[in-house]
């Protein structure tokens, strides 16, 4: 059985002008495929074993290539955008041929010569397309351990539950929402920290360190706040946290944590009305 978007040993069959026809080795004979001339290693004969992959050409026919493309069928990887128009847009994968987004399979509007993060699919009709909604197709078996530093793309956002991660490209992972620092986006590459593996495997990451260390960062950021507000915060302690995430990236509780070591290092004042001045 042909296997459509997948790598698969074929044997020739037959050849002709244009190439040469492929079929399965245990085969029933009746199902054979085209692989183009140009695509034909030299000196190769009837019964030869070749390794190539089955996608579709532009008259929706199957076709073989010995080009191995960037993304076969369930996997998950980055891939340049060739082209965008008013159907969708085009990904370079590797091959003569490229690869279709719809519009309705992809997770923010892109752009020519953008990367992004896409899996590939066998659509309603039985063409190959991709989709940047990668979630059923990134793995929760990953060899990461809580502690571990790892890196990775941004590919959905959710009120509800923070950012969703693809470690190293293709592990499932979330940066909750209380961890969701900053003006993070879809598509961006982070820097991580696993926090915590989940009983399903997958992984819970944060882009803070560890208190310990991101004490130094914490201040130096309140400063910095300081002196672009004339020296007072506009907010104070008893701000609600939406607030103080807004406008420093930190939860309550760090806030109140650089605050208070800014406060014993004699850097700022805390004045009765709770408004927060630099020394």
């Amino acid at each position: 059985m042909f296997r459509l978007g997948e790598l698969q040993e074929l044997v020739i069959a037959k050849t002709v002008d244009f190439g040469v026809y492929l079929e399965e080795e245990n085969g029933d004979h009746q199902e054979r495929v085209l692989l183009p001339k140009k695509q034909v290693p030299e000196e190769s004969r009837i019964g030869d074993k070749l390794t190539v992959f089955l996608y579709k050409d532009s008259a929706d026919r199957l076709i073989a290539t010995t080009r191995t493309p960037r993304l076969t069928l369930h996997e998950t990887t980055m891939l340049t955008v060739s082209q965008v128009n008013k159907m969708g847009a085009f990904l370079d994968w590797g091959l003569e041929k490229d690869l279709f987004l719809p519009f309705k399979q992809q997770t923010k509007k892109v752009r020519e010569q953008e990367e992004v993060l896409a899996a590939l699919y066998i659509d309603k009709s039985g063409r190959l397309c991709a989709t940047m909604n990668v979630y059923p197709y990134l793995s929760a078996e990953s060899p990461y351990q809580t502690g571990d530093d790892v890196s990775g793309i941004i590919y959905e956002s959710s009120d509800n539950y923070g950012l969703f991660v693809a470690v190293d490209q293709k592990y499932s992972a979330i940066i909750p929402k209380n961890e969701s620092y900053g003006n993070l986006a879809i598509g961006d590459c982070v820097k991580a920290r696993v926090t915590k593996v989940r009983e399903d495997g997958k992984l819970n990451l944060s882009v803070r360190e560890k208190a310990y260390l991101q004490m130094n960062p914490d201040m130096e950021k309140i400063l910095e706040l300081l002196d672009s507000y004339g020296g007072v915060l506009p907010f104070t302690e008893k701000a609600l946290p939406e607030v103080i995430k807004r406008e420093t990236g930190m939860s309550k509780n760090e806030f109140k944590r650089a605050v208070g070591h800014l406060y014993k290092e004699r850097k700022i004042l805390i004045e009765s009305d709770g408004h927060i001045r630099r020394i």
